[in-house]
């Protein structure tokens, strides 16, 4: 049991201040920290001097577990680290083990995960704008977000059979064919989402409340988001020009043709214009995989590692027998090592992935940006008032899960 009158972090307060100074905690139970973060504040009135953020509220040991299950297995683990972005999960770890499997994925497959990470993404950045918005005290934008972000789990469900933790793109190719009208639910949900994008801007943008609390707040210079190593919009609202998808293409991207939105101001407010300008570069990536989509299988052909299709099974038995083997005994990976980034809704997710050999993985190391964007909340809120941490937290989109993992 926890000793009550043991501090759970021990904070330094600054020589010579301590009767100026007051530690003050956030979390872990405060809405706007997205999570259970704890941060601990050392302020002097109400200006910041220091933030500590303190985590390991959520920790589940994901990493450690995949050591225990089959390849095949860790999918439904990697829906569970961003919860806010699954099929970029599924995405990243079937690339990795892909690469050393060797496997070539057909180009229908490719396209769908193509489809599939960008509908990831736009679900991501929407419950991003719907609950910064909420924290400046913009709660009708909220309510607006919800609402196409529940068109797209619709669209997850229908294709995966769940709304959140889908397991749908796997090590070999895609879980299951998409349903015939799922194409079309998606042009319909495409088609009507730019004028909703307006929506929001036009919510925000010219908001002199929104305006005040997010222009010059939260600074984080080029020099800074190189050196703490923050990636995805927090680093091109700074002014770094890099997106994975464009400089490192994987999964047919290089064939996409959009554009990264970069912006050189590096406060809240950049960060709040990139991402809105990512919803509408997704639209177009989306709907090019739509006009494109090629025909064939979703799995590559490797009997020993995915299901084949039903006309290559002789009987259904024999696929029952094959898909019990897989389940239950695996498949052998040729041992070595390999490290897989894709550009997630949060920014770059990187896997290391060590095989020995076996039919299960022997070291699965998972990089989420949000562990490496939240050493930079220090940086960005020295000086600045109380009232403005809430809105650099926000703006820089931490999900707890890819943090304590």
């Amino acid at each position: 049991m926890l000793d009550v009158g043991t501090p759970i972090l021990e904070v330094p307060v600054a020589e010579g201040s301590r009767d100026q100074h007051m530690v003050l905690n956030m979390g872990p139970q405060h809405p706007s920290t997205h999570g259970v973060l704890r941060l601990v504040l050392e302020i002097d009135g109400e200006v910041v001097v220091r933030i500590y953020p303190e985590i390991g509220y959520l920790h589940t040991g994901i990493e450690k577990t995949c050591e225990a299950k089959f390849y095949q297995q860790v999918v439904p683990l990697t829906d569970r680290v961003d919860y806010l972005g699954p099929m970029a999960n599924n995405l990243v770890y079937s690339l990795a083990v892909e690469k050393l499997l060797q496997l070539e994925i057909p180009p229908k497959a490719q396209w769908m995960r193509v489809l599939l990470a960008e509908l990831t993404r736009i679900n991501s950045h929407l419950i991003w704008l719907g609950t910064h918005a909420m924290d400046i005290g913009a709660l009708t934008v909220f309510l607006y977000t919800f609402r196409e972000r529940e068109d797209i789990l619709r669209l997850f469900e229908m294709i995966s059979g769940q709304r959140m933790m889908t397991s749908y793109i796997r090590i070999g190719g895609l879980a299951l064919e998409a349903p015939l009208d799922f194409l079309p639910r998606v042009q319909a949900f495409i088609r009507s989402f730019p004028e909703k994008i307006d929506e929001y801007s036009n919510l925000l943008t010219g908001n002199p409340i929104f305006i005040n609390r997010l222009k010059g707040v939260g600074y984080l210079s080029p020099e800074d988001a190189v050196d703490l190593a923050v990636t995805g919009p927090v680093m091109r609202a700074s002014g770094i020009d890099f997106d994975v998808r464009r400089d490192m293409p994987y999964s047919s991207y290089e064939k996409f043709q959009f554009n990264v939105p970069v912006s050189n101001v590096g406060d809240c407010w950049a960060r709040y214009a990139v991402r809105l300008e990512e919803l509408r570069e997704s639209v177009k990536i989306v709907q090019q995989a739509l006009d494109g989509m090629p025909e064939g299988p979703i799995k590559a052909d490797a009997p020993k590692i995915v299901l084949p299709d039903r006309e290559q099974m002789k009987t259904q038995m024999e696929a029952l027998i094959h898909h019990f083997k897989i389940v239950t005994e695996g498949f052998a990976v040729p041992a070595g090592e390999v490290y897989q980034s894709i550009e997630s809704g949060h920014g770059q997710v990187g896997y290391y992935v060590v095989s020995d050999g076996t039919a299960k993985p022997y070291r699965v190391h998972m990089r989420y940006p949000s562990f490496a964007d939240l050493q930079a909340l220090e940086t960005m809120c020295k000086g600045r008032l109380l009232a403005d941490v809430v809105a650099v937290v926000g703006s820089i989109d931490i999900v707890l899960g890819e943090i304590d993992r």
